[in-house]
């Protein structure tokens, strides 16, 4: 007999989410910036996790039946994180959480990435972003250089 997989869910994050969300963003950011030192400790990452991303920011969770395989921050317009468990990436839920943000900002999305995350630059573009900014990454906490990217709606005609 088949086995049947759940259908991607994206839902509002709870704070009962934040040791399962911390844990995908520090393994997510390991593996996609392996160059890139990471400032803070695992428990401080733990703790911003709880106290800001989840319960001061918009933080939406793609689930896989009780997997959580990705997340997105919104805070105001911008796309604050978007961090997929590296066993999940290029299975198209990174589109889905592109598209769900797009819903939920429709005049316009901003974000910030870092340069040497070609790949997080090539999605983004894909996506309809474009590069508006550089910089040499004197104002982030890695002093890592960075990219901002925006998307604008197309007019209708």
């Amino acid at each position: 007999m088949p086995v049947k997989f759940a259908p991607p869910e994206i839902r509002r994050a709870e704070l009962s989410d934040a040791p399962a969300v911390a844990e995908l963003w520090l393994q997510s950011f390991r593996t996609a910036l392996p160059s890139v030192r990471l400032t803070h400790t695992d428990e401080q990452v733990r703790q911003w996790i709880r106290d800001v991303v989840i319960e001061q920011h918009e933080t939406w969770l793609i689930c896989l039946g009780d997997e959580i395989a990705g997340m997105m921050t919104l805070a105001g317009g911008c796309i604050d994180q978007l961090y997929l468990a590296p066993s999940r990436r290029g299975q198209g839920l990174g589109d889905r959480l592109i598209a769900h943000a797009k819903t939920r900002r429709p005049d316009g999305l901003r974000l910030w990435t870092f340069q040497v995350n070609a790949a997080a630059v090539a999605f983004y573009r894909r996506h309809g972003f474009r590069e508006i900014a550089r910089t040499d990454g004197a104002h982030n906490d890695e002093r890592e250089p960075d990219i901002q990217l925006e998307w604008t709606p197309s007019p209708t005609t």
